[in-house]
């Protein structure tokens, strides 16, 4: 996500557009609220498989602590694992079944 900037208005000359004075404050919320959602995607994949936090962990080979972090908020799960995560919850048995072949 970008930082938000003012628009530029069609009586708003280009060289007056600046960065909005709360960039960083905006960009602080959303990373806040990517981790927010990361989080709940977490939640509601676990709670859709009805896995404890250690066998979903080792069912999906991801790691323990790494998934500790993410359910707590602490970290952000990267673009993979949300994609990993959502096949997960659309078709659980179909990636355990993939897993155990390998």
């Amino acid at each position: 996500m970008t930082d938000p900037t003012v628009e530029p208005r069609s009586f708003q000359p280009a060289e007056l557009v600046e960065t909005a004075p709360d960039a960083d404050r905006w960009a602080e919320e959303a990373r806040s609220f990517d981790a927010v959602a990361c989080r709940a995607l977490i939640h509601r994949v676990r709670w859709h498989t009805g896995l404890t936090q250690v066998d979903f962990a080792a069912a999906y080979r991801i790691d323990l602590d790494h998934l500790r972090e993410l359910e707590r908020g602490q970290i952000q799960a990267d673009s993979a694992l949300i994609a990993y995560l959502t096949v997960i919850d659309r078709a659980p048995e179909v990636v355990r079944a993939a897993l155990t072949t390998c």
